[in-house]
Parts: structure tokens; C-alpha cells; sequence
């Protein structure tokens, strides 16, 4: 974007087809070695990463529908589209990765079975880890773009890009969860006990709802309707109160409508000697607005002398 501290737009579609990539590579990985040990923690595996390249799909839905224009029926365009598919992720990975590994998990503590041909399931874990990690590293360098001074925190609960905080939540959950899993293995390995393959397995399960739950509340109010990013509207308030030509900003609502803006501002002109000047002024004050702030899609000037 502009001036350095402000906080931009990462780049979600990059960071959707790295995890397209890896989550591919996983499935088919965690697939040969399912085959090969006969483990069904192993199978279950590949269901959970089958599932996650569904929910990449879903997004990269999401995100070309929103793009659709705007029509008669839907006046401010398709941009929220993404908010429902970036929901409709959460629930899949509450339900297909959470409840499912919660499921699989708890069965074993009644059936341990012993590992078979354990160095393969190990094998594909480091595998499935190094994967994931340069989708991670590619997701983090668009949440970095995007969050300026922010944390980690602040940014996820400052964002308006849902799908850029599905791929993140995602990429997160797996990776711990891949380490619980190599954890897991190998102690269930060491000690002779596979149990600890199904406490692995639980905390996966557990991780993954966790997970699923903190990013389906922050896209639940996107689908809500927030205001722009906090930062965002801040800088366009102090940018209204400094024009010369605005006396008093009464009031300012944004909304954020996937990656467009609408914008509507109550102020009292500060030139307002006929209505063609009045006019005038309004529609230069408009368009430097929406010069500086292109993400702008819609904006509505209303002049007024009281609030």
C-alpha cells in the first residue's frame, strides 16, 4: 500500500495454492504409507489431508465468486461470498479434522493395535512437516504484509481477509499437529505402548476443533458485517478531519465487503458558499479519497450542518 506503517493486503491467493501444494504432496504421501502399514491412524491421516485440499478448493471458490460484479439483486457485489465459504472451512476442519481425530483417537484407547512398519509413518510425518512449513512460511509472509506493527493476535483479530485467516489457522493447526503425531509415533515406539498413538490422536483432534472454533468466531463477524480493518478507518478519519475543505467530520461508517470498502461520511464543509461549489468541493474531496485509498468501492459523501 502507501506510507509504511499501514497496514496492507497480504496476498491470499499465493498463500492458498502453497497450502494447495503441500496439503497435495501430504495426501499423497500419508496415502502410499496408509498402504504400505495397514495403520489406520495412517488412513485417517489422508482423510484429514484430503479433506484440508477440499477446503483450499472451497476458498479458491470463494474467492472467484466474490469477484463477480455487482447487479441489480446484489448492489454492493459479491465480496462477502468469501466470508461464507471461509466459514463453510471451519466447520469442515471442526468437523472433518477436529471430530474425526477425536473419533479415531478415542476408538484406539479401547483397540491398541501395535505399529506395523512404524519408520514409514515416521518418514511420512518429517515429510508431511517440511511440506507444511514452506506453506507456513509462504502464509506468514503474507500475514506479515498485512499486519504492519501488529502481532500475530492482534492482526487475527484485527483482519477483515478471512480466507487469508483460514489458511493460517490452517497451516497452524496442521503443523502442530503433525509434531503431535511425530511425537506420538515414536513414543508409542520407544516405550512399546500404543497408546500414546491414541493420546496423539486426541490432541490432534482436540487442536484441530480449538482451532476450527477461534477462526469461525472472527469470520462469523465478517459475515456479520464489520467496519474496515481498525486501522484503516482510523487513517481515514484523521485524513477527513485534516482536508481543508471538511470543517467537521459528524460521522464515518466502513464496511468491509471482502476485498472491497464501502464508505459513508457525514461532514460540514468548510466552502459551502452556493451548492455548485458546495458540489464541487464534495466531489474533489471524493475523488482524492478515493485516490488514496483505492480498496474504496462505494463511497457516500453527505453534507450536512449538524449531526
Amino acid at each position: 500500500m502507501h506510507h509504511g506503517q499501514m497496514a496492507g493486503h497480504g496476498d491470499s491467493t499465493r498463500a492458498i495454492l502453497f497450502a494447495l501444494g503441500a496439503n497435495f504432496a501430504i495426501t499423497a504421501a500419508k496415502g502410499v504409507a496408509a498402504f504400505v502399514s495397514g495403520s489406520g491412524a495412517m488412513l485417517a491421516e489422508t482423510v484429514h489431508s484430503l479433506a484440508d485440499c477440499g477446503n483450499q478448493g472451497l476458498l479458491l471458490l470463494g474467492m472467484k465468486q466474490s469477484r463477480a460484479p455487482a447487479s441489480p439483486d446484489y448492489p454492493l457485489g459479491y465480496g462477502k461470498a468469501i466470508y461464507f465459504w471461509s466459514f463453510l472451512v471451519a466447520v469442515m476442519l471442526f468437523s472433518i479434522g477436529g471430530m474425526f481425530s477425536l473419533y479415531e483417537g478415542i476408538h484406539k484407547f479401547s483397540h491398541p493395535e501395535p505399529l506395523k512398519r512404524w519408520w514409514w509413518a515416521v518418514g511420512v510425518l518429517v515429510f508431511s512437516i517440511a511440506a507444511e512449513s514452506v506453506s507456513m512460511r509462504a502464509c506468514v509472509v503474507e500475514v506479515n504484509k498485512a499486519r504492519g506493527e501488529r502481532s500475530f493476535r492482534q492482526w487475527f483479530r484485527d483482519t477483515r481477509q478471512a480466507e487469508l485467516l483460514v489458511i493460517f489457522g490452517e497451516d497452524l493447526a496442521a503443523l502442530v499437529g503433525l509434531s503431535f503425531a511425530l511425537i506420538a509415533v515414536v513414543t508409542a515406539v520407544v516405550t512399546g505402548n500404543p497408546l500414546w498413538d491414541a493420546i496423539g490422536t486426541v490432541m490432534i483432534g482436540v487442536l484441530l476443533i480449538v482451532v476450527a472454533v477461534f477462526v469461525a468466531i472472527e469470520v462469523k463477524a465478517m459475515l456479520i458485517g464489520q467496519s474496515a480493518d481498525p486501522i484503516v478507518s482510523q487513517d481515514m478519519q484523521r485524513y477527513l478531519e485534516g482536508n481543508p475543505e471538511i470543517a467537521r467530520v459528524f460521522n464515518l461508517i466502513t464496511l468491509q465487503l471482502g476485498n472491497d470498502v464501502m464508505v459513508a461520511v457525514k461532514v460540514r464543509m468548510a466552502t459551502a458558499v452556493s451548492v455548485p461549489t458546495l458540489l464541487e468541493s464534495i466531489n474533489r474531496v471524493e475523488a482524492q479519497f478515493r485516490q488514496r485509498y483505492p480498496q474504496v468501492r462505494w463511497s457516500f459523501f453527505e453534507p450536512d450542518n449538524s449531526d
